[in-house]
């Protein structure tokens, strides 16, 4: 199958995440990608632009749990525990990943992974916190661009286990 830029520009999703959501029957998703001028690449910026709560943002982190990366799926208005994250995934250390590991993992860069359609499988964990939206919105593959989704279909689709690994405020 052929496809075109046209769409992948009109929807403003990266190509590769365009051609992974065709892949998953998800091409819906497409149309309703939006794409803004000013950068979406923090959830703050993300939530600003969209005009949702920071909670509604769905942040796809990247980490290395004992040297293999691993996404979690946060709200974002919350923080990661990594030691939730240890205890979680039965590893000795977990640290953010660089860079250079989370576009070679993902094939996106920090600022626009999106929550699934990743070069390479992980291991997916994401934070219950999600599920207290009807809709959240991701990164579509770059830091201009976001989609929204049903958290349980988001979940679903990314492979991802439920978990609590969200940073308690005391």
């Amino acid at each position: 199958m052929t496809t075109t830029n046209t769409e992948d520009d009109n929807s403003g999703a990266n190509p590769r995440f365009a051609e992974a959501l065709r892949e998953l029957g998800l091409t819906e998703l497409l149309g309703r990608t939006r794409r803004f001028p000013d950068a979406t690449r923090t959830a703050a910026e993300a939530a600003a632009a969209i005009g949702c709560e920071l909670s509604e943002i769905c942040k796809s982190l990247i980490f290395a749990a004992d040297g293999i990366p691993v996404l979690v799926l946060m709200d974002g208005a919350s923080r990661v525990d990594l030691e939730l994250v240890r205890q979680e995934l039965g590893v000795e250390k977990v640290t953010r990943a660089k860079a250079d590991v989370v576009r070679e993992t993902t094939g996106y860069a920090i600022g626009g992974v999106p929550p699934f359609g990743h070069r390479t499988k992980t291991r997916v964990l994401a934070d219950r916190s999600l599920l207290a939206h009807d809709v959240v919105w991701a990164a579509a593959g770059n830091p201009h661009a976001v989609f929204p989704m049903e958290p349980k279909e988001l979940v679903a689709q990314a492979g991802a286990t439920l978990v609590d690994v969200r940073e308690q405020t005391p």
